[in-house]
């Protein structure tokens, strides 16, 4: 470990002298391979007695207490010397995020207090409690900044900190609870070693990648790039790479991985705490008996340096500190869970599959392999609608069926897939037709069906279906608008709808089965009374809810018109509008509905 023992005297033997400072203890204790101990938790500590909150204000969060409560962080750093911590930590993890461009005021007070006197204020306290406690030159004063160094605006941040530690200087600085390794990562940390106060980097890493407080993963599987980075790191000069602010179950084999990068000292302190609308809720059923047994784990794949984040308190690092003081770094390489890999996936095949009542995968979802041609209508949240329908309940088997105004041929691929024997598609489009022809063959499913370009309003069946469904075009329009598509004007919006229900008595197989999909815009009454003219009834199998998109929110003022002289409706949330997509089952009266043939 070159970082460190160019730091001892010459010989680098570890019984040569003794320390000149706490620093050079620490590094001496890494060499000789005793346990260095964090602190835990400062600011969660300090719950009880701010005033304000300051947790509910990230820029404040801790730091206020500098000002407000001076002697209860001093205590809280008493604390955890007391315990035998080798390193503590100045309340000023917060001062970057203060310092941010959208900056407000830091502190309330009556007086204006510039930042880098609350910075040099955070070092003297911290000092000021290894004094009190007999520990000078054992207990060394870490400065403590977060990630939100990392921005432009924090180069002059680190600029003005080298000022401060002219006068006030830290035995280190401690930069944590970093996340992403950016280019500028880089440079800031060159800045901060500029200082000629040893740098200490802390990460929220875990094997899966950059890890949350709750354990959630971000970003995209990354390979060895982080380990890289931990190299790169160690080749500048960095003291030790630490991982903070994770779940303590998610520390597991993170350090044997990195120690296959780097040489420097690796270190460990995770959190037990978690902030909610509520304020802070801590893990209280690890107690330091608990923290240090799971201390000891870490130790032996390899931490050399270990404490406590949010929610670890003075108990738990004693215990743990008890625990370790006779241990030395291990080299175990956990293996990993079987049921996990590295980018925090299940393995594939290992975990059991969402699958649905006839044993289908649903994850990945069983859909077609739809292609949708330049011109072709895109399924809407209607035809999901229907589609959804006919796959869980695997309508049309071995049935002749119908699709009217296929589109793409998303329903009458499924209806042949769920196993009719055969399909037939129309639409007034020839493009889609040949759309649905092309989906058909893309599905292993042509051999079963047909389809032609038809208009709807003078075709006459051929033949009667046991399962017809349709998705149709519902559009209430003005009639003293011009005729832009190939669609007659349609006041109500239910031309198609009403022509296909009035044609149901000679498409529909006696014992046969409708699946229509229709519109709150349009109303209910008025299918009610046709089917019951045809001798048919209905009943609602499923609902979904369809947004306004801008083709309806062109007609919007000929749909309220609709709206105010029928039953047709549509809800509004907030700025959005949207409208509800039934899906009815039609039989003839007396005949039994469930979904036949099947």
């Amino acid at each position: 470990m070159a970082n460190v023992s160019t730091a001892l005297p010459a010989d680098g033997a570890p019984d040569a002298g003794e320390p000149r400072n706490a620093y050079e203890r620490v590094q001496r204790l890494i060499v000789t391979d005793r346990c260095v101990m964090l602190d835990g938790g400062t600011a969660t500590e300090l719950e009880e007695v701010a005033e304000d909150r300051p947790e509910l204000e990230e820029r404040l969060w801790g730091t206020s207490a500098l000002v407000n409560q001076p002697d209860a962080v001093a205590r809280v750093h008493r604390s955890y010397v007391d315990v035998g911590c080798d390193v503590i930590s100045t309340d000023t993890w917060g001062l970057p995020s203060a310092l941010r461009s959208d900056r407000h005021a830091l502190w309330d007070s009556t007086r204006p207090i510039h930042w880098m006197d609350i910075a040099r204020k955070g070092v003297r306290l911290a000092r000021q409690s290894v004094e009190e406690a007999g520990r000078t030159g054992e207990t060394a004063v870490a400065f403590s900044i977060n990630g939100d160094v990392d921005t432009p605006e924090g180069h002059e941040t680190v600029r003005l900190l080298a000022r401060v530690f002219e006068e006030d200087p830290p035995d280190l600085v401690l930069l944590e609870t970093l996340s992403l390794v950016r280019s500028s990562t880089y440079s800031t940390v060159e800045s901060l070693l500029a200082t000629g106060i040893p740098v200490w980097l802390s990460f929220r890493r875990c094997r899966h990648g950059v890890c949350g407080v709750y354990g959630e993963h971000w970003g995209g599987p990354e390979g060895d790039a982080f380990g890289r980075a931990a190299r790169r790191f160690e080749e500048m000069g960095v003291g030790a790479l630490l991982l903070n602010c994770i779940p303590p179950d998610h520390v597991h084999g993170m350090l044997s991985w990195l120690r296959d990068f780097t040489d420097m000292p690796l270190g460990v302190y995770p959190n037990l705490g978690y902030f909610t609308n509520a304020g802070w809720r801590f893990e209280t059923d690890i107690t330091g008996a608990k923290y240090a047994e799971m201390a000891l784990e870490w130790r032996e794949e390899g931490a050399q340096i270990i404490g406590g984040c949010c929610g670890v308190g003075p108990e738990h690092i004693a215990a743990a500190a008890k625990a370790l003081s006779e241990t030395k770094p291990g080299h175990e390489r956990p293996e990993l869970l079987d049921d996990t890999d590295l980018n925090g996936n299940g393995t594939h095949g290992a975990a059991p599959r969402w699958t649905d009542r006839r044993s289908r995968s649903l994850f990945p979802l069983d859909f077609p392999d739809i292609l949708v041609e330049e011109g072709v209508f895109i399924p809407t949240q209607g035809s999901f609608l229907v589609w959804k329908y006919l796959f869980q309940e695997g309508i049309g088997s071995h049935g002749r069926c119908l699709d009217i105004g296929s589109g793409t041929g998303l329903l009458a691929v499924q209806l042949a897939l769920n196993g009719a024997a055969h399909v037939h598609a129309i639409d007034i489009d020839a493009q889609a037709v040949d759309n649905t022809l092309t989906n058909a063959f893309r599905n292993g499913v042509s051999d079963r069906v047909s389809a032609a370009a038809v208009d709807l309003y003078p075709w006459i069946p051929e033949e009667r279906y046991d399962v017809i469904v349709a998705s149709l075009y519902q559009m209430p329009v003005d009639p003293f608008e011009q005729v832009v598509t190939h669609r007659p004007l349609d006041y109500w919006g239910r031309n198609l709808i009403d022509h296909l229900i009035e044609m149901l008595p000679k498409a529909l197989a006696e014992d046969g089965v409708a699946y229509i999909m229709q519109l709150s815009i349009i109303g209910q009454e008025r299918t009610a009374e046709l089917l019951e003219k045809v001798g048919f009834q209905a009943r609602v199998v499923d609902f979904t809810f369809f947004p306004f998109h801008e083709i309806f929110k062109d007609k919007q003022d000929q749909i309220e018109r609709v709206e105010q002289l029928s039953d047709a409706y549509h809800l509004n949330l907030g700025n959005e509008e949207v409208m509800v997509a039934y899906l009815i089952e039609v039989t003839r009266k007396g005949a039994e509905s469930e979904g036949l043939p099947t």
